[in-house]
């Protein structure tokens, strides 16, 4: 008996496996950039309620005796940086999706072209019919290969994260606290008063990603486009992967939205208005994410690297001029949902 075709009219695949809302994980930087996305869809001030301000660096060299320093060259009165549990995160936004929205323990075999649409076959043998598919399935992207993009490639550096509980509190400033030395770069950061996210990034990465491939990223296919990290790979040198994506998410649907409700001269049918608001999401976000990708590609490997001649640069002013890239990279605004 051949099995019923789901209708949809988008269909964004994310990782699909897990029989429920994966809430493991650590924490995630949200930069102003990203807050200012939280606001657009009406959950900042709740997990704002969840985290404390951050207010500037602290920066150390282990290969000598100078003490931290601050960045005091940099302005956090006009910034919003927080640090936030992954869970809370997600947990939050689930809850203001409709019921049935998401759907779980599902993986995608392949995926075929039928006319102006295209059919998703799933493990479990249901296919669901879509006009437009977006792909937030990560590095390894499913969409991302059906579409021809070339293989993900190492950066050379990879990253060990970590979460610590203080039930009596912690004590530490509500600052970046980062340290350097022998091709490592490691600090913490608070997320509230009795919780610290701490990180660890080094080379010998089996982190995907390098700035050349990132021109090929932003590819619309027939109403096909990517996501996230499926959109924008990155080292994780900037803290920018998941504020880029939530400004991925609040500029798409604003630019779907407009397309579906532009009153035109002709009667475009819902394919081609769809195409025109992908297209014009494809021109947002290209230039966008290539910046944020050589940006963290750029300020990782002056921040690891290891030579003398870079110690020295480093130590000197280099390191005033990555925490200037980073936050360069906060200050976009993606817009509210709707156009005013």
């Amino acid at each position: 008996m051949e099995m019923a075709i789901h209708e949809e009219d988008i269909v964004i695949v994310g990782a699909g496996l897990s029989d429920s809302l994966r809430i493991t994980g650590l924490a995630l930087t949200l930069w102003s950039n990203a807050w200012r996305a939280l606001d657009a869809v009406g959950i900042g001030d709740i997990l704002r309620q969840k985290s404390v301000q951050i207010h500037g660096f602290k920066f150390a060299n282990q290969e000598d005796s100078t003490p931290p320093t601050s960045g005091s060259d940099v302005n956090f009165d006009k910034l919003e940086v927080r640090c936030v549990r992954r869970k809370e995160l997600l947990e939050t936004l689930e809850r203001e999706l409709p019921q049935g929205t998401i759907r779980y323990s599902s993986k995608v075999d392949s995926i075929d072209e039928s006319g102006n649409s295209k059919l998703i076959h799933l493990a479990d043998g249901s296919v669901i019919r879509t006009k437009v598919l977006i792909g937030c399935d990560g590095i390894n992207s499913t969409v991302a290969r059906w579409l021809g993009l070339q293989s993900p490639v190492s950066s050379g550096r990879s990253a060990i994260r970590g979460f610590v509980d203080y039930p009596d509190g912690h004590g530490f400033e509500p600052k970046f606290h980062t340290y350097f030395g022998g091709g490592l770069r490691y600090g913490f950061i608070p997320c509230d008063d009795r919780s610290v996210y701490w990180f660890c990034t080094f080379k010998r990465s089996v982190l995907k990603c390098k700035p050349s491939s990132t021109f090929l990223c932003i590819l619309l296919c027939k109403n096909d486009i990517l996501h996230s990290d499926a959109l924008h790979p990155m080292p994780p040198d900037i803290g920018q992967g998941g504020c880029s994506a939530l400004e991925d998410g609040v500029i798409l649907a604003r630019c779907l939205a407009e397309a579906l409700l532009a009153d035109t001269n002709r009667k475009d049918d819902e394919y081609v208005k769809m195409e025109k608001g992908l297209e014009k999401y494809s021109r947002e976000r290209r230039w966008r994410s290539f910046s944020l990708v050589c940006t963290a590609y750029v300020v990782g490997l002056i921040q690891e690297s290891d030579g003398k001649v870079m110690r020295f640069l480093r130590k000197k002013f280099l390191s005033r001029f990555t925490v200037g890239a980073v936050v360069k990279m906060a200050e976009f605004d993606c817009g509210k949902l709707v156009s005013s």
